[in-house]
């Protein structure tokens, strides 16, 4: 379509929309064609029937509104990709080392132990921590006694309860406190090695840890770095 053909009653804006998809791809060739439109549109029109003030006006904001929102969306992808790029900086970093989770399974070696921690609620006269194997059968239980509210260390070192060293292997933990006469589970912050990294699904997806045994874990969900 010529400049020449835009035609007097036709919106710039309207005329801009229907032939969007035949001018040269790129947002800066779309505004400059728009900018024509509305002046072949001015140079067009109708003497007698000028375009009102108002209706130009309109023209002029609706295209400022377009592209201040193209503006606002290559901020925000520039944003997101300085985001991303300092995520997996910093997850990157963390292979190969031991990061503290949220969960109540960990890869054990045995001979050197585990160290956790749990987070309780509530101030309890009785705390303990049951140590399951693989099967699901219980090996072991931690007492840690009375204890008040808040976050507390606790250590299984790697034996049955008749103090046999245990396989190396991927054991479960569950923490209990007895809170006003019933058992109750708390949760527990564990230890994992990070094998490595990736993105998470989707064009905001987060940096993922690949941790020994467990799987993918977010990279928000890191509670410390040892």
């Amino acid at each position: 379509m010529s400049i020449s053909n835009v035609s007097s009653g036709a919106s710039a804006l309207d005329q801009y929309q229907l032939d969007s998809d035949r001018f040269a791809t790129g947002n800066e060739l779309g505004k400059d064609q728009f900018l024509q439109l509305l002046v072949a549109q001015m140079n067009n029109q109708d003497p007698l029937s000028p375009q009102e003030n108002g209706e130009f006006i309109a023209q002029l904001a609706q295209f400022s509104t377009v592209e201040g929102i193209d503006n606002l969306n290559g901020s925000m992808e520039s944003l997101l990709s300085g985001y991303q790029s300092s995520q997996a900086l910093q997850a990157s970093s963390m292979v190969g080392r031991t990061v503290i989770v949220p969960t109540d399974q960990a890869v054990v070696d045995t001979s050197a132990g585990l160290e956790g921690q749990l987070a309780l609620s509530s101030s309890s006269s009785n705390v303990f921590v049951k140590v399951y194997d693989e099967s699901g059968s219980l090996v072991d239980t931690v007492n840690l006694g009375a204890l008040e509210a808040g976050m507390h260390d606790f250590t299984w070192d790697g034996t049955d309860g008749a103090g046999n060293l245990m396989e190396p292997g991927v054991y479960t933990f569950e923490a209990m406190a007895t809170i006003n006469g019933t058992n109750t589970q708390m949760a527990t912050l564990l230890p994992a090695n990070v094998d490595s990294v990736s993105l998470g699904a989707g064009s905001g997806g987060e940096m993922l840890l690949n941790v020994a045994g467990l799987g993918s874990i977010s990279l928000s969900n890191v509670y410390a770095i040892q």
